[in-house]
């Protein structure tokens, strides 16, 4: 017979149990990595087999071009993932782990031929910033930061390689009806925004600030970010002598500078199909015939895209499952 609790005492009735709820978690959080996992198989297998044709048409290519030049190709492609790192971690004060961090921009790089205009990336690299410990807010500001070093390192490039060959690239005409409006525009906009982009600008300053404060840090920022562009210029220079294009690397370099910074316009995942169409009239109007300009393309995107990109969404799914983002 249960005896009965003395007047005032507490009783058991009514307090909750949480016995299930760490099961519960922990089975919502592996169905999430398990989803995360498929659904980076599902499009690896999707954009493989969309593409095949293309694949298939650059490996055959590739098969008798030189080997040796493919190689330095293939070892400037793996130094970009390096280069990106080093760039992500000037642009933050605190450190990175070395490792995760290399591993993530290898998997932000495949994300990337995923979604457009950067978004893979960036989403990757927003996520891995904030399980370092980083807000939100700060995090998106180093994304920003390292985002504008990289245009302006592809800035710097793209002058000294107009200098080394004049004539080769031509301004577009620009006329004043359309300057009129981009003016009004961007200057209605900051009158309307002043408030918050002012806010918004002096927190930017003050991580930048803090940033350039470390010698070190600003090194690795700016060195990382311009190093990446030339390592990308580097990989087509290589395709493009390993099958004998008839253009200077000087030549190749600025039409693939000029033709990357042309498609950010037309924001595609990983910039398939506006890049390839800027980067082969690049290099037509440079002097190169048709079908060797698509041949070096075709061997472009196959060392930077198609055979990193299932390695890629798979590491990118192995950090998923160990929570590193």
């Amino acid at each position: 017979m249960t005896p009965l609790a003395p007047p005032g005492a507490p009783t058991m009735t009514g307090v909750p149990t949480t016995t299930g709820v760490p099961t519960t978690t922990a089975s919502r959080r592996v169905s999430l990595q398990a989803a995360v996992t498929l659904a980076m198989v599902v499009c690896a297998v999707y954009i493989a087999r969309r593409h095949w044709p293309v694949i298939v048409t650059g490996a055959r290519r590739l098969a008798v071009a030189d080997r040796g030049w493919l190689l330095v190709a293939a070892a400037a492609t793996v130094a970009t993932w390096g280069c990106s790192a080093l760039a992500q971690q000037g642009a933050v004060t605190r450190p990175l782990p070395a490792g995760r961090l290399v591993a993530v921009q290898f998997a932000a790089s495949a994300a990337n031929h995923v979604l457009p205009a950067g978004l893979g990336a960036g989403a990757v690299n927003l996520r891995f910033l904030t399980r370092c410990g980083l807000s939100v807010v700060r995090s998106a500001t180093a994304l920003g930061v390292k985002a504008t070093a990289g245009a302006v390192s592809r800035g710097c490039l793209i002058a000294v390689l107009a200098l080394v060959c004049p004539g080769l690239l031509r301004l577009p005409h620009i006329s004043a009806t359309v300057v009129a409006i981009a003016v009004a525009v961007v200057g209605t906009a900051v009158v309307l925004l002043r408030g918050p982009l002012r806010r918004a600008l002096r927190a930017v300053l003050a991580d930048v600030r803090a940033v350039h404060e470390v010698p070190a840090r600003a090194a690795a920022l700016w060195g990382g970010s311009l190093a990446f562009a030339s390592l990308h210029a580097s990989v087509v220079v290589a395709v493009a002598q390993a099958l004998d294009l008839p253009l200077p690397p000087a030549q190749v370099a600025l039409a693939y500078l000029a033709a990357s910074s042309a498609a950010v316009l037309l924001p595609t995942p990983g910039g398939i199909g506006s890049l390839d169409a800027a980067l082969v009239l690049a290099l037509t109007m440079a002097g190169a015939p048709g079908s060797a300009a698509a041949s070096v393309v075709l061997g472009y995107r196959l060392l930077t895209v198609w055979l990193p990109l299932v390695p890629g969404l798979a590491a990118l799914a192995v950090l998923a499952r160990r929570q590193v983002l």
